[in-house]
């Protein structure tokens, strides 16, 4: 027969306990380590890249203003997308929020930017007329998102996402 086991560790020697414990706080150090990096860096933007944000920014404030036409165009229209208007206009807002430089600006969009040209033709024509710049605006926030990353392709992604929603209330 064998002898009694010892329920102590030899001197020197670690535990299981003891040496999980000492792995997790190892690795935990090393984590808060490599993740010290500021914020501002991850999300920093290069020239190009303030440069799409501008258009993406100017692509929203013709949206706006595109509803603002429609909604004038056909009153009956007003009921219905009011609504959908405001939610372009906060997502107006919070794109020149992420735009660098373009934060300073109004929250009112650049009318001038729509020619008389393109307005609804009439005011049974307002709603797709509507709907058409909805999906175009979708179209230009989707393909600008992945040259983004972080906050920026989220906000991007969500509103290329929203706005598609919009267009799918306007059909």
């Amino acid at each position: 027969m064998s002898g009694p086991l010892s329920s102590s560790p030899a001197a020197g020697a670690f535990s299981r306990r003891g040496l999980l414990l000492g792995t997790l706080a190892g690795a935990a150090l090393l984590a808060t380590g490599c993740t010290g990096e500021p914020e501002q860096r991850a999300d920093a933007v290069t020239p190009a890249q303030v440069d799409q944000l501008a258009a993406q920014v100017q692509v929203q404030e013709e949206l706006v203003a595109a509803y603002d036409r429609a909604l004038a165009a056909a009153p009956e229209l007003a009921t219905s997308a009011s609504g959908l208007a405001e939610q372009a206009r906060a997502q107006l807002d919070r794109l020149r929020a992420a735009a660098p430089g373009a934060g300073a600006g109004s929250s009112a969009p650049a009318s001038a930017a729509l020619t008389t040209a393109d307005a609804p033709p009439d005011a049974a024509g307002a709603r797709e007329w509507l709907r058409t710049r909805v999906v175009a605006a979708a179209d230009a926030h989707a393909t600008a998102c992945p040259s983004f990353s972080g906050a920026r392709a989220a906000l991007l992604g969500s509103l290329a996402a929203g706005l598609r929603g919009q267009a799918g209330q306007l059909a």
